[in-house]
């Protein structure tokens, strides 16, 4: 067998097991960047009056007044990250969940640019690319948006390959 059979002998045995593992791997993002958020909002909506605080003093919020940036804030993370969990809307909840992660970077860029706060804005970016891959690739097969579309006719949505 030369060469070049072996490398197309491995990439096909590597694309099969890539494609065995994408909705198990779509599944695990899914639950770990949601519970983060899931988890923020709901420290958020546990002692409002901190948050409040928080957000009239520390955060900085840009075009909204903090109070509604406060509900917003804690309802994105709640709501989107609930929906990422699920898988249900999955693509345009994951760039819902990622405008919220964006936002709270903006807001509190005074804190995560500055020195000793890599890990923190590491962390943030991490959630990004985590949200953007399930932007692109969609929620997988183990989500409610790929129970839903068993019923259908119509295949759900792939990303073009590249």
């Amino acid at each position: 067998m030369n060469i070049a059979a072996t490398i197309t002998t491995l990439e096909g045995m590597l694309a099969r097991l890539a494609g065995w593992l994408a909705s198990p791997f779509a599944l695990a993002t899914r639950v770990w960047v949601g519970w983060v958020f899931v988890k923020s909002g709901w420290l958020k909506v546990s002692d409002w009056s901190s948050t409040l605080s928080l957000f009239e003093s520390e955060y900085r919020v840009p075009v909204l007044p903090p109070h509604l940036a406060a509900y917003v804030g804690a309802g994105g993370e709640l709501v989107f990250g609930s929906l990422v969990i699920l898988g249900l809307a999955g693509r345009a909840s994951a760039l819902g969940l990622l405008a919220v992660n964006a936002m709270a970077v903006i807001s509190y860029r005074h804190v995560l640019l500055a020195d000793g706060f890599e890990a923190a804005l590491g962390q943030h970016v991490l959630w990004g690319f985590m949200l953007l891959t399930l932007a692109i690739h969609g929620p997988g097969r183990w989500s409610l948006d790929g129970l839903l579309s068993l019923g259908s006719r119509a295949p759900a949505a792939r990303p073009v390959p590249a």
